[in-house]
C-alpha cells in the first residue's frame, strides 16, 4: 500500500491563504506523502478549471507526485433532472483525465436528508442510484478512468447499501471508495464493515474519529452526531477510536494494494496533524 492524502485534510490552510491547491503538492511531496488526492478543484479567478487542472498536471509530473484520485459531489435523487446530474459528472471524468488521476469519486446521494427525501427507503431509491452510476462509469471507462461512490452522506453510507450499489451496477470500472471513519456515522464498526465492501474498493480513506456515546452530554463543540445520536469528532490518525490497523488488515486480505489517502477532519491544525498521521499510516502499513 501507498500513501496519499486528500487535499481537504488541509482545508484550514487553503482558506487562509497559506497555500493554494497548487502551491500544497510541493509541500505534500516534502512531508513524505507518495500521491495527492484532490476533492474538487478551486481555480484562482479568472483561470477555468480545465486550465487549472493543467497546471496541476504539470506540477504533478515536475515532482513526481501522482494524482491518485478525484473526489466531487453527485446527487442523483435531488437534482435538476437524472440527465442533467449524469452529464455534469461526465464533464467531471475530463477534467479527470486531464489531471492524469485514474480515479474519480463521485456521490449518488450526498446531501439527501431530511425535507429531502421523496424516497423514504433505499430501496425505493436504488433503481435510480444505479442508472446514475452506471450511465456515468460507461463514459468513463471510455476514458480510462475508473468510478466509484464512498460510504458517505447518510443515506448512502452504511455498507450493506453501498454493496447493493456496487453489486446493481455490476460493471468492473465501478467500484468503492472505503472511507473507514464514515461507517461510524452510521453507527457500524469500520473494521466490519470494511471486511465486506473491501472486495470493491478501488480507493481508502484512512481517517480516524473521537467517539462518545449519545447517552452522555453533548461534548460541545468539534462533534458532530452520528445516525444515532453517538458523538463524533475528527482526529488525527491515530488518536481516535477507529481500528485503523484492522481495517487495513482486512483490506490487504482481500487483495487491496494500492493508494491509502488520509482524510483529516480534526480541529488540530492541519500541517501538525498530517506530520503525525503520516508517521502513524506509514507503521500502520508496515505492521500488517
Amino acid at each position: 500500500m501507498k500513501t496519499c492524502v486528500s487535499s481537504y485534510s488541509f482545508n484550514r490552510v487553503l482558506q487562509s491563504g497559506e497555500f493554494d491547491q497548487l502551491t500544497l503538492m510541493k509541500k505534500v511531496k516534502e512531508m513524505g506523502f507518495d500521491a495527492i488526492e484532490f476533492t474538487d478543484l478551486a481555480p484562482p479567478s479568472g483561470v477555468s478549471v480545465e486550465d487549472f487542472a493543467k497546471q496541476i498536471r504539470e506540477e504533478s509530473e515536475k515532482l513526481s507526485l501522482p494524482v491518485a484520485n478525484y473526489t466531487i459531489g453527485g446527487e442523483f435523487l435531488n437534482c435538476e433532472s437524472l440527465d442533467t446530474e449524469v452529464e455534469r459528472l461526465q464533464k467531471c471524468v475530463d477534467i479527470a483525465v486531464i489531471l492524469g488521476a485514474k480515479g474519480m469519486r463521485h456521490d449518488a446521494a450526498g446531501g439527501y436528508r431530511g425535507s429531502e427525501r421523496s424516497y423514504k427507503s433505499f430501496e425505493q431509491a436504488l433503481g435510480i442510484l444505479v442508472e446514475g452510476c452506471r450511465r456515468v462509469t460507461d463514459y468513463a471507462a471510455e476514458k480510462g478512468i475508473v468510478t466509484m461512490v464512498e460510504n458517505h452522506g447518510f443515506f448512502c453510507q452504511d455498507s450493506l447499501r453501498v454493496e447493493n450499489l456496487v453489486t446493481g451496477v455490476a460493471s468492473e470500472n465501478f467500484g468503492v471508495l472505503v472511507d473507514m471513519g464514515n461507517f461510524l456515522c452510521v453507527d457500524e464498526a469500520p473494521e466490519v464493515a470494511c471486511g465486506l465492501l473491501a472486495p470493491f474498493a478501488k480507493h481508502v480513506h484512512c481517517k480516524d474519529f473521537h467517539v462518545k456515546s449519545g447517552n452522555e452530554p453533548n461534548p460541545g463543540q468539534g462533534f458532530f452526531t452520528s445516525r444515532a445520536g453517538n458523538y463524533l469528532r475528527g482526529a488525527i490518525v491515530g488518536h481516535g477510536n477507529v481500528a485503523v490497523t484492522q481495517c487495513l488488515a482486512v483490506l490487504k486480505k482481500e487483495g487491496y494494494n494500492s493508494y491509502v489517502s488520509i482524510e483529516f477532519e480534526g480541529m488540530e491544525e492541519n500541517i501538525y496533524a498530517m506530520e503525525i498521521g503520516l508517521d502513524n499510516l506509514k507503521k500502520y502499513i508496515e505492521s500488517i
